[in-house]
């Protein structure tokens, strides 16, 4: 089974690392911001197409090897772990190296052309779009916290019942294989990380429906479309996350408590049913929304802007991956590199509402 979910999850980053230039908006070429008026020109198609097969085709040869090395080798659990997140994280580390290479290739292909040096820079930031904005309220995350807090209760009013040896991890077949000595706080724990994932993920949506609303300037009004769609499509993705986040480790909780839910088919279809839907939204998120919504379909009359382009804000993009900007009111941002949100790095709050909760499941663990 360990074999299953890591070739599946490892095909699906591939076909995602893959795709990545070619779901960023056009104006947007390895995390530099490119003008309008050059969007299609024949270098940075070819930028893309070039960091796309490197990464597919090296990605996948280490995926049929790895799968003939563990079918025809006999192969504990641990080897097979521990080898397939090493090509995980080797391809990777593959992509990063291979976008640092392009975007270089690209900054370099701006400067030498002049790309944006002659038209006029305009920074549309748009202020009466929240109005219209589709983002779930706080509220819709709170639910599940309140299903967890219940759960908490209810663990405590149980603890009489519980075995002497609490589960602290489960392997990819869904059984316990990491164990703490029973107190009052090893009951809990696990709840005490879900509300913190809860309350984190709370404050990352209300950070985002806070943030600024960047408009194209060549696109005004089919960018103020796009940009409404994917902060609802990103509110949407995150409450999804949250709410199969406590379904599964509710259950595992129960599992607990209750030695009957410990069905053995239950245990190991519920961690694969999780991890489908997750993988299947993640996909829809990517390839149907886009960054930015760039890939939402939007039909409209646009008034054009002669001899003028986008605010170009490189310099405030270091590597074009970590956005550091001081006066930009926004925790977070859209990324350069990639479909979701990025933190800005001048804001103090980012680190606070990012961190904290890390630093406060690392302690939970550590204790645990």
């Amino acid at each position: 089974m360990s074999l299953t979910i890591l070739i599946i999850t490892l095909a699906f980053m591939i076909v995602i690392q893959s795709a990545i230039p070619f779901l960023l908006k056009r104006t947007i070429v390895f995390g530099v911001s490119i003008p309008e008026t050059h969007t299609n020109e024949q270098a940075l198609s070819s930028y893309k197409r070039r960091y796309a097969r490197i990464v597919f085709s090296i990605g996948f040869t280490l995926l049929i090897a790895y799968l003939i090395w563990a079918l025809v080798n006999p192969l504990s659990e641990d080897q097979l772990v521990l080898t397939g997140l090493a090509i995980q994280m080797g391809t990777l580390l593959l992509s990063m190296v291979l976008y640092l290479y392009f975007h270089a290739k690209t900054t370099q292909l701006k400067r030498a052309e002049e790309w944006g040096s002659t038209t006029k820079q305009i920074r549309i930031a748009d202020l009466q779009s929240h109005a219209k904005d589709e983002m779930l309220p706080s509220s819709m995350y709170a639910l599940p916290m309140i299903i967890t807090i219940g759960l908490i209760a209810y663990t405590a009013s149980q603890y009489r019942f519980l075995p002497d040896m609490i589960p602290t991890h489960w392997g990819p077949s869904g059984q316990p294989d990491a164990f703490s000595p029973k107190t009052p706080f090893s009951a809990v724990a696990l709840l005490f990380i879900l509300l913190i994932t809860q309350g984190m993920m709370m404050g990352v949506n209300h950070a985002i429906k806070k943030s600024g609303i960047k408009l194209n300037a060549q696109k005004k009004k089919s960018s103020q479309i796009q940009q409404l769609a994917f902060r609802k499509y990103t509110s949407w993705f995150m409450l999804l996350t949250s709410v199969l986040v406590t379904i599964l480790m509710s259950f595992f909780q129960l599992t607990t408590i209750h030695e009957g839910f410990q069905n053995p088919s239950l245990m190991l279809a519920l961690p694969l049913g999780f991890l489908f839907v997750i993988l299947i939204a993640t996909g829809v998120y990517a390839f149907k929304v886009g960054q930015g919504g760039s890939r939402i379909p939007v039909a409209i009359a646009e008034e054009e802007f002669i001899g003028s382009t986008d605010y170009d804000d490189d310099e405030h993009w270091k590597f074009g991956v970590f956005y550091v900007n001081k006066q930009d009111p926004s925790i977070f941002i859209e990324k350069r590199f990639g479909v979701g949100w990025g933190l800005n790095y001048g804001n103090p709050l980012g680190y606070l509402l990012l961190f904290a909760p890390v630093v406060l499941i690392l302690l939970i663990a550590f204790f645990l």
